[in-house]
């Protein structure tokens, strides 16, 4: 279960980082609350408090319950963030060809 942890420590990461980078930046982007849901563009306030919720998942993933420590510890989450980063490459491109940004 440690690295179950781990691994979706590191998911939820490379989520938290293009809200929290599009956020700051004043860009909207998708996110599960806008409308529709995944699909539609949320406001940067909603993206930088999306981002937070993403850090704190991964913050009690690794840390407190994958007690992220060593370097097998870092592997296993980096592989999770290298999972979850090339799966958000994939859907915000696909998102972004069938609703270009203004």
């Amino acid at each position: 279960m440690q690295y179950v942890a781990l691994f979706f420590g590191g998911v939820f990461f490379a989520n938290a980082l293009p809200h929290l980078v599009a956020g700051v930046s004043g860009v909207p982007l998708q996110t599960p609350f806008a409308s529709p849901p995944f699909r539609g563009l949320s406001s940067p306030v909603v993206n930088v408090l999306w981002s937070l919720v993403n850090l704190g998942v991964a913050y009690l993933l690794a840390v407190r319950l994958g007690g992220f420590g060593g370097d097998v510890d870092l592997g296993v989450a980096f592989g999770g963030f290298a999972a979850g980063a090339l799966l958000l490459a994939r859907a915000f491109a696909r998102v972004r060809a069938e609703n270009p940004p203004p």
